[in-house]
């Protein structure tokens, strides 16, 4: 499991190189704040998806779309749980407090784990 949460790790680090990449590469292109925020976790997410179905959670074969569906899913929940986080820690130590980052980061780390391993990644009986 540790070797799992390492590998988990490392995929986040890797994703999240590669969407402020493509980020920083489309407002050098020219593209407004927005589109290129887009870009960047669109990317981002795919490479996410990817590392971590082979990689992280050593899930072959064919990608189904009930997959890449309980992928979103997971990633939205553990977004919110992100987002209700950091307002309350943000409430406790000022809103702009780089230190109110760390739970709610550590709260999507944790979701995102749990949901990939146990809801997104887990193999149904009937596959």
């Amino acid at each position: 499991m540790l070797a799992r949460l390492l590998r988990f790790g490392l995929t986040g680090l890797a994703n999240s190189a590669v969407g402020w990449a493509v980020i920083f590469g489309g407002l050098w292109a020219g593209l407004d704040g927005l589109t290129a925020n887009a870009a960047g976790y669109a990317v981002g997410l795919m490479l996410s998806f990817t590392l971590n179905r082979r990689f992280v959670f050593g899930v072959t074969g064919a990608v189904s779309a009930r997959e890449v569906t309980r992928f979103l899913t997971a990633f939205a929940l553990a977004y919110g749980v992100n987002v209700a986080v950091l307002l309350a820690a943000q409430s406790m130590l000022g809103a702009d407090s780089p230190l109110a980052q760390l739970p709610a980061i550590s709260a999507y780390i944790v979701i995102f784990f749990l949901l990939s391993q146990f809801f997104v990644f887990k193999p149904s009986t009937s596959e």
